[in-house]
């Protein structure tokens, strides 16, 4: 696998790279980007993987999330992919904004024509990881993830279905029950065809019904956000949590809403959360 630097910044002391790079599961180009903290000169760090939501790229939150000033004084080093493969272009794949590219929703795409690119969960949570170890500043024992919108929902099921692999997480306003929401029901019918029970590998409140969590999970939602009623849901997750005696921290934020004014208000909170998982343990 050949991998390029698209470019770097120095930024905090450490380094703001942006890679592209021809993908073994989405075969097709891929994006990634990657803060790597000043503590990475000394010896590997602790990696926390960023997933984002509908129509982000790799870009996105490393613009946006303010994130690398604590990254670089923690020693975390950040990882975000595309949301989407963007290359192999699919008939009607810019039709929606919600579903195709940009909306690759985490998922391992079972239809036609999306079933041989559109493999984002197989993606995040095996090649990307090695792609990350190869760059030799990452410890493979010290992974945490986290998301917003569509991403929050792909961490969240990336961690409850990976549980020896993430030790962390946590997830910004996420689509928490998405087999009960429009933008659940268009995605996975799209991409995974009509089978619930598959559905079910997706819906992180129904994974976490099925089985305690055993590390606490963080999740932040302002109570402005207008997709909270219709497309959210995350009292359902809650609910669920509660069932299985998960450890769940879930603020409700007054005034807030879905973008990233929100999330980089509340960015230190879930790196320490993170940090205290992936470092202090």
């Amino acid at each position: 696998m050949t991998l390029n630097l698209v470019s770097e910044h120095a930024c905090f002391g450490g380094w703001m790279r942006f890679y592209s790079h021809e993908s073994r599961e989405c075969r097709t180009e891929m994006r990634f980007s990657v803060y790597v903290p000043p503590q990475a000169e000394q010896g590997k760090v602790p990696v926390l993987y960023y997933l984002a939501g509908l129509t982000c790229t790799e870009e996105t939150f490393m613009v946006k999330g303010g994130a690398q000033r604590l990254a670089a004084e923690l020693g975390l080093m950040l990882v975000a992919p595309d949301t989407s493969p963007r290359k192999a272009r699919v008939p009607g794949d810019d039709a929606n904004w919600d579903f195709g590219l940009g909306a690759g929703f985490y998922v391992d795409s079972t239809q036609e024509p999306w079933a041989q690119n559109y493999r984002m969960y197989s993606y995040v949570t095996k090649e990307l990881p090695e792609i990350v170890q190869s760059l030799g500043s990452g410890r493979a024992d010290r992974q945490g993830i986290f998301g917003h919108s569509m991403g929050g929902h792909g961490a969240l099921v990336c961690a409850l279905r990976n549980r020896d692999q993430y030790l962390s997480v946590s997830a910004f306003a996420p689509i928490s029950a998405p087999m009960q929401c429009p933008w659940g029901h268009k995605a996975f019918s799209g991409y995974l065809g009509e089978d619930r029970e598959l559905w079910k590998q997706y819906d992180a409140s129904e994974l976490i019904r099925a089985q305690r969590y055993p590390r606490p999970i963080l999740i932040d939602q302002g109570d402005k956000d207008k997709f909270l009623t219709e497309q959210l849901k995350p009292e359902i997750f809650a609910a669920a949590a509660r069932e299985s005696g998960s450890e769940l921290r879930y603020t409700l934020r007054p005034g807030y809403d879905h973008g990233y004014y929100f999330i980089s208000t509340f960015m230190e909170d879930h790196l320490r959360h993170h940090a205290r998982q992936l470092i202090s343990s």
